[in-house]
């Protein structure tokens, strides 16, 4: 049995050389292969037929994404965000595809009276909705100690509050015309463990997932359903151009994934159709993290010891056998 006097040999030999294994290669890991994305549509055309989705940040990235496939799959769906013409154009683009109408109506979440007069605009345009997805966030990388209240604000206010600001507003309406309805939010993996660099996000969506679970409690007796999607890494262009402005960060969250690759958004999007689906009435108060096993991969001490080749696991084994007492 190896001591912990010897695992201390093992990474004192595998410090020495981490930091060009990481960087060894621009190419996806091998196990890639066996992971490869499916991207089409998973539930059957006409799962959504005659339900209102309403999903904030849908016109660009994940939000997109969602508001493509639930549209695709039968959704009369209502985008909104604070750009119109993005809104506009990304609902025009959605509905030729589809064939399915996707309305565009502008909102800043952060401001209350904006978010009631948005759900005034949506009951006029279609009724209240069946299906409430709050994507809508912020986020940028920052060390702590550089961080104002504005900054700290203009975070929280988007992700936090902003959610908060849409999930009530909403229920309250829902409750008082006796109408049950799906809710889901999008979290981050590190909403559970916390993370340096991305406080007030952490802190945010650490708050979205206590409200989420509080209100899947409280209003399942009206007909509500909450469940929660915390996704790792996946490629957008606005999420990575704030979190990855260089592209070196990609090629070390790519060597911490067991599967080997990122996500895509047609993934996520097929997740949050299924929850907020007649598939999964019996899902409220679920946290799904959808990372290719980046959280568990992180969370393990030793698992980045996969970069030692068998050379050099020769070498610190030989140390081992030739270590005495403990």
């Amino acid at each position: 049995m190896l001591s912990l006097f010897n695992f201390d040999l093992i990474f004192s030999n595998y410090l020495t050389f981490r930091k060009s294994m990481f960087l060894r290669s621009s190419s996806p890991p091998s196990q890639s292969r066996f992971f490869l994305p499916t991207e089409g549509v998973m539930l059957p055309i006409g799962a959504f037929n005659n339900k209102v989705a309403f999903i904030t940040g849908g016109g660009t990235g994940l939000g997109r994404a969602m508001t493509n496939t639930l549209s695709q799959l039968g959704a009369q769906c209502v985008i909104a965000s604070r750009k119109l013409d993005v809104l506009q154009q990304a609902a025009k683009e959605i509905s030729s595809q589809t064939g399915n109408k996707v309305h565009a109506v502008q909102c800043d979440i952060r401001d209350p009276e904006a978010v009631s007069c948005c759900v005034d605009q949506m009951e006029t345009l279609t009724g209240l909705p069946d299906v409430i997805i709050n994507n809508a966030a912020g986020n940028f990388v920052c060390p702590s100690a550089h961080l104002s209240p504005n900054a700290w604000k203009s975070i929280t206010d988007i992700v936090l509050n902003g959610t908060a600001f849409v999930t009530l507003e909403l229920g309250k309406r829902l409750i008082q015309n006796q109408k049950g309805a799906s809710f889901l939010a999008i979290t981050t993996i590190y909403a559970e463990s916390g993370s340096g660099f991305v406080v007030p996000s952490a802190s945010a969506k650490a708050g979205v997932e206590a409200l989420y679970k509080s209100l899947a409690g409280e209003w399942g007796r009206y007909g509500h359903r909450f469940n929660i999607i915390q996704p790792g890494p996946i490629k957008t262009k606005g999420a990575f151009s704030r979190l990855d402005p260089t592209g070196e960060f990609e090629k070390l969250m790519i060597n911490r994934m067991p599967v080997g690759r990122l996500g895509k958004p047609a993934e996520i999007a097929n997740l949050a159709a299924y929850l907020s689906s007649d598939f999964a009435t019996w899902m409220s108060g679920a946290v799904i993290r959808f990372d290719g096993g980046e959280y568990v991969f992180m969370a393990g001490e030793f698992n980045h010891l996969q970069d030692v080749s068998p050379d050099q696991w020769k070498m610190m084994e030989a140390k081992i056998r030739s270590t005495k007492g403990s």
